[in-house]
């Protein structure tokens, strides 16, 4: 299965996005397999930099130091997809500028909740940041009214059990971009939370 098969965004209906680098991931899935999904922010601004580009893109350099920090032996992206984890961005377009928009990530979120839902073993979602928080909680409200992630500051709120249905939801932070590696305490603390997901595939 490839992701864009299943989505696309017809009308591009947000105003403070790079809509030209509209991106999904092109890796071909067997969706049974995948048992965590990695929501980041959005795509990078160079295309070389996103997670499944070929060589060593900037943003998978990173997410695999994450994995290597949580105590997984991996290399490459075909590596983490092997463990039964999936990596997507909770907006599809790149950003303009630093931050994004509330109505832009409740837009994509109709795109990510159609995404979701193409994984029937699901067991965690991993939500790197705001924006994937964000996002999320944006789909749980359509769904039941409420939001999965409560308020508040990250290092307040994660280390507790949410769900989004029957599947854990752990609230984290960006594993791309250089402040993952200025920031020792955060990426101490995606570990962790990186950590407690792979453990519910054991």
């Amino acid at each position: 299965m490839r992701i864009g098969d299943h989505l696309e965004c017809r009308d591009f209906p947000c105003d403070d996005l790079r809509h030209e680098r509209f991106t999904l991931p092109p890796a071909e899935l067997d969706p049974a397999r995948v048992e965590i999904i990695m929501i980041s922010e959005a795509p990078p601004q160079d295309p070389d930099d996103y997670f499944y580009s070929p060589g060593n893109p900037f943003y998978l350099q990173t997410t695999l130091q994450a994995f290597r920090d949580a105590g997984a032996h991996v290399s490459s992206m075909q590596d983490i997809l092997d463990l039964g984890v999936y990596i997507t961005t909770a907006v599809k377009c790149a950003k303009t500028g630093y931050s994004i928009k509330a109505g832009p990530i409740r837009n994509c979120s109709q795109l990510l909740e159609a995404e979701l839902a193409l994984f029937p073993n699901m067991k965690a979602i991993l939500l790197m940041g705001d924006v994937a928080i964000k996002a999320l909680n944006y789909i749980a409200k359509r769904k039941t009214g409420a939001r999965v992630i409560p308020s508040g500051s990250t290092y307040k709120i994660r280390g507790h059990d949410y769900y989004y249905g029957a599947i854990r939801v752990f609230p984290s932070y960006l594993q791309t971009g250089k402040s993952f590696l200025i920031e020792k305490s955060k990426q101490k603390m995606i570990a962790e939370d990186l950590r407690a997901a792979l453990r519910l595939l054991e």
